[in-house]
């Protein structure tokens, strides 16, 4: 078996041909399987945008692609008719060793995307895979499965990032991800921007808003079409949550920030969820229904680590004090609503299921992924304390009540991991924010963006310096985390490049951080 640097340098060398990807339901397998099927059209590759794995559990993973050959023609340049698809996994990339192999049909109405969830498979190994449409062969792609539950695990090593704004930088992040020795990437949100700011035009989206199932498909295809991000999708398997780019800045369960009403804006959500869900590599049984779908979920990593990822869109209250449209974020300093303890960033019956979770966890390491930073962030200003209202900020009494079932349980090592704000962040989480007299009972790291622009370095410094609880905050630089957890501890690298991120950035070490088994609060590794 050639080494992972010959892999690597394979998978820049053909980055152009990689392929996109998605899902199937039973229902519509069956509805199609007496149906006539084409071959893709002959001499196009209809790998274009790139194959993909996810979820990696100890005897399975998920394993995506997306037949293609030209992706912002409606229909992806497919005819309107099943396609057969061939896949294979196996334990060395000559596709000798452990092989599993398979055929299903790539339909029209999931816009010829293929999702398979391969099971039975050993612990603790990696794997190669590819797909096979006609007479042509995908580019391989490499995964692993995750340790058996019971195993001690001497060490869990990933990728947090978030925020890719396609117009604003080059996805040269994802370059050195693509080129780490990393266990999975943990995505918490902003895959894709649904907006655009022609004073930071980098390069420019393929059209404007999207607003139906076609163009949200062809944002998905604007962004896997990026050889970078392909290549980083090839390298590693990825466990995803979202934020609210997928679907609208700021949404709130079924309310939109725009003058869309509940019920156009829920035709959106649906939309924008399908377009998800058949460009990424999430189980086939997370398929949304209307715009509904399940995303939450639980990981473990052996006895090391437990990883809930968690949706703070699709279930939350309406931000406080919001305008007559009905949502969105806004800064204020008073608002009598922040009070209300009904309001929620995950819904009651999230919450339930992760504080039963937390508390029953046997893991050393709890991990929690959301879309976005937990720690306080306002800034004291003359006529009092300012927030945004779309974050943390604005659900005081759900912060509560995460921190508790945190701290009531007397649980350690809980690690809680976002992005969303643009900025590098390293915290400590108490029940009473900024209060010395209250203990720490969690720690916080939060990756910058990607490419997304930040807050200046003027008002970073201020937010710094009116929440001691921030040990570490700088918005001008883009990035993403580097995890690195073992018994002893988690340290966290922060990796930055400049904004915006051109085509050939090299990464810096921004700051490093560490959290010690048994303590909570981070220190200066």
């Amino acid at each position: 078996m050639r080494n992972r640097r010959q892999f690597l340098h394979d998978l820049s060398r053909r980055a152009a041909a990689l392929a996109l990807g998605s899902l199937f339901a039973a229902p519509a397998l069956r509805q199609a399987a007496g149906a006539a099927t084409e071959p893709p059209p002959r001499g196009h590759d209809p790998f274009t945008l790139g194959v993909a794995s996810g979820m990696p559990r100890p005897d399975s993973v998920v394993i995506w692609t997306r037949l293609a050959p030209h992706p912002h023609e409606t229909g992806g340049g497919m005819p309107d008719a099943p396609v057969k698809v061939r896949w294979e996994l196996a334990e060395d990339e000559r596709f000798s060793a452990g092989v599993r192999r398979g055929e299903l049909l790539a339909l029209p109405q999931h816009a010829h995307s293929v999702h398979v969830e391969v099971d039975g498979l050993p612990s603790a190994t990696p794997f190669f895979y590819r797909f096979i449409a006609g007479d042509t062969v995908s580019p391989l792609g490499r995964t692993r499965s995750a340790p058996a539950v019971d195993a001690d695990v001497g060490r869990l090593r990933f990728a947090l990032a978030s925020c890719q704004h396609y117009e604003q930088g080059m996805f040269a992040v994802h370059r050195e991800i693509a080129e780490r020795e990393l266990d999975f990437v943990l995505f918490v949100g902003d895959y894709i921007y649904e907006s655009s700011n022609p004073r930071y035009l980098v390069r420019p989206h393929e059209a404007g808003v999207p607003m139906t199932l076609d163009a949200y498909r062809a944002r998905h295809a604007t962004y896997k079409l990026d050889a970078d991000l392909r290549a980083a999708h090839a390298a590693h398997p990825w466990v995803m949550t979202w934020d609210d780019h997928e679907v609208e800045n700021d949404y709130a369960n079924d309310r939109s920030p725009s003058d869309l009403g509940t019920d156009a804006f829920l035709r959106r959500r649906a939309a924008a969820y399908k377009a998800y869900f058949e460009h990424l590599p999430v189980s086939p049984r997370m398929a949304p229904v209307g715009p509904a779908m399940r995303i939450h979920e639980r990981y473990e990593w052996g006895r090391l680590a437990e990883l809930w990822t968690l949706d703070n869109r699709q279930y939350r209250g309406v931000q406080p004090c919001s305008d007559a449209r009905g949502a969105g974020g806004r800064v204020l300093a008073q608002c009598d609503e922040l009070g209300d303890e009904r309001r929620s960033m995950f819904g009651a019956e999230q919450e339930r299921w992760l504080a039963q979770g937390l508390a029953a966890s046997q893991r050393r390491w709890k991990l929690l992924g959301q879309g976005t930073q937990i720690s306080d962030s306002g800034i004291d200003a003359p006529l009092g304390r300012r927030i945004f209202t779309d974050g943390w900020d604005g659900y005081p009494a759900a912060r509560e009540r995460l921190l508790r079932a945190i701290a009531e349980p007397k649980l350690r090592d809980v690690l809680c991991l976002g992005g969303d704000v643009h900025r590098h962040v390293a915290a400590d989480l108490r029940l009473h924010a900024n209060d010395e007299r209250s203990p720490v009972v969690a720690s916080e790291f939060v990756c910058s963006s990607l490419t997304s622009r930040g807050l200046s370095e003027a008002m970073t410094a201020m937010l710094v310096a009116a929440n001691p609880d921030i040990v570490h905050g700088r918005s001008d630089e883009r990035g993403y985390a580097l995890l690195d957890i073992t018994p002893a501890a988690a340290t966290c690298e922060f990796r930055a490049a400049p904004f915006p991120v051109p085509a050939g950035a090299r990464l810096s070490s921004q700051a490093s951080f560490r959290v010690e088994s048994g303590r909570a609060g981070v220190l200066r590794a």
